[in-house]
């Protein structure tokens, strides 16, 4: 799954046009059996992540203590229910993310930003690793605000963590926004189907640090 395309992000007028039907409609978790498109229990939380090649990154996810359900698919861009073709030509905008639904209870936002710090290089900008092209960028799309203050501050404790090791300047995008078209079926808990299939997910090695102030409703 290693591909070479646009390390830009076009503008809302390049942009391919998409359309206007889904074109997945969730069914069950390949691995867990829930339902990937919910109902989700009432204190479930949900925040989606990009980092690279979303085959490997929702495994990471999924075998999460605390995380109840995954799902991969497209985020960050301008094209509305865009295909994995079009992801790959670079003309949508999106990244490739996972969308995690969690329990706060069980799994603080704080250890979640930890797993998908430690999961990945995220000071590579349009690319992980092989992987080269704006899908393939680091992203964090946050549903409310507590987790948006969270995220940033471990992106900062993160950042001097990296400096120390030599690295260069985080270039993750953090945002608050909900938009997240569902990847085609044959994507979805990939590895689970092909257990031999490709998996660039790689971190650096660095530890985020411990301690990082959490906000209990995250």
């Amino acid at each position: 799954m290693s591909w070479m395309k646009s390390t830009r992000i076009p503008a809302a007028g390049e942009a391919l046009p998409g359309r206007s039907e889904p074109i997945m409609v969730p069914g069950a978790h390949f691995v867990s059996g829930r339902l990937m498109g919910g109902p989700y229990p009432d204190q479930a939380a949900c925040v989606t992540f990009g980092l690279g090649c979303f085959w490997g990154a929702e495994r990471c996810f999924w075998e999460t203590p605390g995380v109840f359900v995954t799902a991969v698919g497209y985020s960050g861009g301008t094209t509305p229910n865009p295909t994995y073709e079009e992801v790959c030509s670079g003309r949508t905008g999106h990244t490739e993310v996972v969308r995690v639904v969690y329990m706060p209870d069980e799994l603080g936002f704080r250890d979640l930003m930890t797993v998908f710090w430690e999961a990945h290089d995220p000071t590579q900008g349009m690319r992980q690793g092989n992987d080269i092209g704006s899908q393939y960028r680091s992203a964090v799309y946050v549903r409310t605000h507590d987790q948006l203050v969270v995220a940033q501050q471990s992106r900062e404790q993160y950042q001097i963590a990296l400096n120390d090791r030599g690295y260069g300047a985080i270039t993750t995008e953090i945002a608050e926004r909900s938009d997240f078209y569902y990847a085609e079926e044959y994507h979805q808990q990939y590895l689970a189907r092909n257990p031999n299939g490709y998996c660039g997910l790689g971190g650096t090695g660095v530890a985020c640090p411990v301690g990082l102030t959490d906000v209990s409703s995250a």
